[in-house]
């Protein structure tokens, strides 16, 4: 999927010039935490966030630094500080490098991004134009499609929930090659043999849970701790 598939369209925006009163005004009405700003030419400028308005002196949350610090920081950082928590305007506390992609970027380039930058909204543009946003929300609905879709999948037989289960053990770097038995009786996977990392347990038991139909999950597997040799038993049904 790409970010055109995803993106909420219809953005809304508002000019460098804006109050930051009314910026705010905006953000509760319509319930996000988040405003993209542009141009009389609808270019991208910048974003103001619920993160740029933390820091105020209405708020008496200001930062407050010691005499030193601020000598040696210089002046110049003391007085970009006052304007962030006194302006009025959301051209003067914005954040101006915004990070966006194109609509034809992957949602695996967007979340990389997003977990790069610690960012909840990456703003979608054509050219230099704002033509919509993917926001945190925006992956959460083809996220439950996706659920919804599988848990729409018929149940499928024994035999090929463990052909299933065996292939999906086969794809991950992660899962024990030998030493691992799993069957399949009525829809419950059992899960038997010795795995190194109790991590192990835990993984095989989602991905069993996965299948198509599955009934439940009996773990009779066994962690033996390559360093101590300490034994974990299964937990069970």
């Amino acid at each position: 999927m790409k970010a055109a598939d995803v993106m909420t369209k219809g953005v809304r925006a508002v000019p460098p010039g804006t109050t930051v009163r009314a910026a705010i005004r905006l953000m509760l009405d319509v319930h996000i935490s988040g405003l993209p700003v542009v141009d009389s030419e609808g270019k991208l400028v910048g974003l103001v966030t619920e993160g740029d308005l933390l820091r105020r002196s209405e708020l008496g949350t200001e930062k407050q630094r010691p005499g030193w610090l601020a000598f040696l920081r210089g002046p110049g950082r003391g007085a970009e500080g006052y304007v962030r928590s006194h302006a009025r305007r959301v051209e003067d506390l914005m954040s101006i490098d915004v990070v966006s992609v194109d609509e034809d970027t992957s949602l695996e380039d967007v979340v990389q991004l997003m977990e790069k930058h610690r960012i909840k909204r990456v703003p979608v543009v054509r050219g230099d134009a704002l033509v919509g946003i993917v926001s945190r929300a925006d992956l959460l609905r083809p996220l439950l499609a996706a659920l919804d879709a599988a848990d729409a999948v018929p149940p499928c037989s024994d035999k090929d929930m463990l052909a299933a289960m065996q292939a999906e053990i086969a794809r991950q770097g992660w899962a024990p090659k030998v030493g691992l038995d799993v069957s399949v009786t009525d829809g419950v996977v059992c899960l038997a043999g010795i795995i190194d990392d109790d991590r192990e347990r835990w993984a095989l038991r989602v991905a069993a849970e996965n299948l198509p139909g599955v009934r439940g999950v009996r773990d009779e597997l066994v962690t033996v701790e390559p360093t101590t040799g300490t034994v974990i038993q299964g937990n069970g049904p």
